[in-house]
């Protein structure tokens, strides 16, 4: 065989005469995922309002504006909730949370600890530890809301209504199913039909605690923001305010503005829902995250501890420094103080984590001191 043919055989093949085999399989960026799975959730809702309300039988045309707002708010919080698990800081310890969770021995050693991080969460002991004025302000605005939400949305949905009975009685009803009929003029009839009433009052207090706070914490003052702090504040107060207006017309001047207060209420709740995903009150939804967080510090307390590579105290957990230290790396972010002489990585570096907070503040002082003068601080 000829030189020139042995080199013709070697030319590679004209590329539309290939055959891929393994092709790349496409994914989906992070983001048109949390948008999917908003919209996922968004479909869900609107069948379960369907569902509750017997294929839109019992649901209120008038109360369509509420309706397509909190859809909107809850695809938009599923897709802001999603997109912040997937950062690499919170979907970590969020992972590492739930295998703990569902750890065998985690569960037999601590079984009385979900249900006291459950209490934590809904008495805010947290914030009682920072005061007694900024607990009760809390406390009132936490629970004003969620039982207004518990008991908005299944009115709005069509889930629950009330009808006559032959005996004169109202029968509640949720999601299509008869629970209990009472008297309306009876204690249990005027809780019910003022529910909402007592849950706008209990708000109201609160957020006339945190207006004063807000208008005379010269600390809070200096750092606080229009937009984000007074503005979500205001549209509550605006709920409230319209909410109860709706009451006493209806009482005292027999719905002669029911109308107008009407359309000023639901204009206030649909700017509120909207906001509810980007402002101030998404940490609402935010903070039953961090029972987890508080499970995953408690079950490391028996687990290896971490010693600080200056005074050699034990100051947290081997897991929670070694995970901090790989989420750092995934953010692009270096702490590395000293190089190990083995060359295992940056992982088996020495890391500003690597110290206690109290070596921390001293290697802070030190550093400060060398930067002023090679021989000291010269001002002291």
């Amino acid at each position: 065989m000829s030189q020139a043919a042995t080199q013709q055989q070697r030319l590679p093949e004209p590329a539309h005469s290939r055959t891929t085999v393994n092709r790349p399989r496409v994914q989906l960026g992070l983001r048109t995922r949390c948008i999917l799975y908003g919209m996922l959730a968004a479909a869900v809702l609107t069948g379960l309002i369907a569902l509750g309300s017997r294929g839109f039988h019992w649901f209120d045309a008038a109360l369509i504006g509420y309706v397509v707002a909190t859809i909107f708010a809850v695809a938009a919080v599923t897709y802001k909730y999603s997109f912040w698990l997937a950062r690499p800081p919170t979907g970590r310890y969020w992972r590492r949370s739930w295998r703990l969770f569902f750890s065998y021995e985690n569960f037999r050693r601590y079984t009385t600890l979900i249900p006291l991080a459950i209490l934590d969460l809904f008495s805010q002991q947290f914030i009682r530890r920072r005061g007694l004025y900024r607990w009760i302000m809390h406390q009132c605005i936490f629970w004003g809301v969620l039982l207004s939400c518990c008991i908005t949305f299944p009115l709005t949905f069509g889930w629950i209504r009330m009808t006559l009975t032959p005996a004169g009685e109202h029968l509640l009803w949720f999601f299509g199913f008869p629970l209990f009929a009472f008297r309306p003029e009876s204690v249990l009839g005027f809780l019910i039909y003022h529910a909402l009433d007592i849950t706008a009052l209990l708000l109201l207090v609160g957020l006339v605690l945190a207006f004063h706070r807000r208008f005379h914490d010269l600390a809070l003052i200096s750092i606080q923001r229009f937009g984000f702090d007074i503005v979500p504040l205001a549209l509550l107060l605006a709920i409230v305010v319209s909410g109860l207006a709706l009451t006493a017309d209806s009482a005292w001047l027999g719905g002669a503005y029911y109308w107008y207060l009407s359309l000023a209420h639901e204009v206030f709740v649909v700017l509120w829902l909207i906001s509810l995903p980007f402002g101030k009150f998404f940490h609402l939804i935010e903070r039953p995250a961090t029972v987890g967080i508080e499970l995953y510090w408690k079950t490391g307390e028996r687990t290896a501890m971490q010693r600080c590579a200056r005074c050699g105290e034990e100051f947290a957990p081997a897991r929670f420094i070694e995970d901090l230290k790989k989420t750092l790396l995934e953010v692009g972010e270096d702490y590395t103080l000293r190089l190990d002489s083995s060359p295992r990585g940056p992982e088996q570096a020495l890391w500003w984590q690597d110290l206690c907070p109290a070596c921390k503040r001293v290697a802070r002082g030190q550093a400060t001191l060398a930067a002023l003068d090679p021989e000291g601080n010269r001002f002291l």
